[in-house]
């Protein structure tokens, strides 16, 4: 078994897929339309859904934003610059919440942005993925 994608649902499809692709570096693998029950699906991510796990962006028509909740903490990907990433992010528009550097109580180097609609998006990096807190 393995995570096939995490589904988040957006308040302005084109707004977001222009996010995820434009700023993240992302692709957009397949987009499809349910007129019956009014709501749109993109899926965006760094390979193919047959490899890879990826993002499914939900916009149900008629509704612009959501209460994203206490439950709800971030989605972690990998960067090989961080540095770079969060700078590029902030060149395009992005918005970040925390810039790069080690986490409270460890040496794992992290860096949080935020995507059009709130959700948080951590980025760690490439050096210290997997590691935990770090050493």
């Amino acid at each position: 078994m393995r995570i096939l994608h995490t589904m988040l649902r957006v308040g302005d499809l084109d707004r977001s897929i222009a996010f995820y692709t434009e700023v993240l570096g992302m692709k957009l693998l397949r987009r499809s339309e349910n007129s019956e029950y009014k709501y749109t699906l993109a899926f965006v991510g760094y390979g193919e859904e047959k490899d890879e796990a990826v993002l499914e962006l939900t916009y149900n028509w008629g509704v612009d934003s959501y209460d994203l909740g206490s439950a709800y903490g971030h989605i972690a990907i990998e960067a090989e610059d961080i540095h770079g990433i969060c700078e590029a992010v902030k060149a395009k528009g992005g918005k970040v919440t925390r810039e790069p550097g080690p986490v409270l109580g460890g040496s794992t180097v992290i860096a949080f942005v935020e995507d059009p609609d709130g959700y948080k998006i951590e980025f760690i990096a490439k050096k210290d993925a997997g590691q935990g807190l770090g050493g």
